[in-house]
């Protein structure tokens, strides 16, 4: 096992540049210093630092160590100051992204627990899942909430935890839907059309669904926020595809009707956290009532 001690003297080595900088830093002697690291690297079988000139220059090995010893500092700073916080009774800083693909109130229904979890401050933001993939590697999330598991291509330290899938239903003002709902899905051929925007596995199941069933119909918007896409049908503008556990809202808020379901195509969302075993009290509250809902 790793003697983090060591390793934090390599960490502070490679951040102050030189040993003798790092021995003033700990106050200890550079010899002290030079010694540990030499029992790390026998430890790891790897050189760590090669001299360049006076100085000392990271080997891809040591490159490596130092992006894994600045993820494990950085999670003992958080869990000091987690751990502080609740001593102290103060809120407990919950980062959370949110791929914008995702509909709000799909988000909303997935985070709400996590307020539950105590004295928890939530900060939210949305954007692109591939930035957000970026944050959640570098400690800035606690969690992203996608419509996909985080890709192994990425070469992301990361863990997708499923939070639950549901069917796609499609969705008009009540004159459209009236129009198109009888002989759906086949009334959906020549059909004016909102779509979600291109890389949503919404769009891309549709997509592929449209062509098995032989349907063509005329795209007249696509969108990449969702709430937006549903404006426009609201307006009658076109049939818009959504999770069918929204109909409800579909009905209330935006004032459209149900034409009917998609068989065979599901959209399943995830809690992609940098951590195997949850561990943050927000989000292991999101991970047990989305336990809760799937054993209903």
């Amino acid at each position: 096992m790793i003697n983090y001690k060591q390793l934090h003297y390599f960490w502070r080595v490679a951040k102050a540049g030189s040993i003798a900088r790092a021995a003033t830093q700990l106050h200890l002697a550079p010899q002290t210093i030079s010694a540990q690291i030499s029992t790390l690297e026998d430890q790891l079988g790897a050189q760590l630092f090669k001299r360049v000139g006076r100085g000392l220059e990271l080997t891809p090995a040591g490159e490596l160590t130092l992006s894994y010893a600045d993820e494990i500092f950085q999670i003992g700073r958080e869990l000091e100051a987690n751990l502080r916080n609740q001593a102290d009774g103060k809120d407990i800083l919950f980062r959370v992204g949110v791929a914008d693909v995702v509909p709000k109130s799909i988000a909303y229904r997935l985070l709400a627990p996590g307020l539950t979890a105590g004295r928890v401050r939530m900060v939210c933001r949305e954007d692109k899942l591939e930035r957000l993939f970026a944050e959640i590697a570098v400690h800035r999330l606690d969690l992203v909430i996608a419509d996909r598991p985080l890709p192994p291509a990425l070469g992301v330290k990361g863990h997708s935890h499923s939070l639950g899938r549901t069917r796609i239903a499609f969705f008009a003002a009540a004159d459209l839907a009236d129009r198109y709902r009888e002989g759906f899905p086949q009334s959906l051929s020549g059909a004016p059309m909102l779509i979600a925007g291109e890389g949503s596995t919404m769009q891309m199941g549709l997509t592929r669904w449209f062509s098995e069933q032989g349907i063509e119909p005329r795209i007249v918007g696509e969108f990449e926020d969702s709430a937006l896409m549903k404006a426009f049908g609201q307006a009658g503008m076109g049939i818009f595809p959504a999770p069918a556990v929204l109909a409800d809202e579909m009905a209330g808020q935006f004032s459209s009707s149900l034409l009917g379901e998609v068989e065979g195509i599901t959209v399943e969302y995830f809690a992609i956290s940098v951590e195997r075993k949850l561990s943050h009290p927000a989000v292991v509250a999101i991970s047990e009532a989305a336990k809760a809902d799937r054993g209903r």
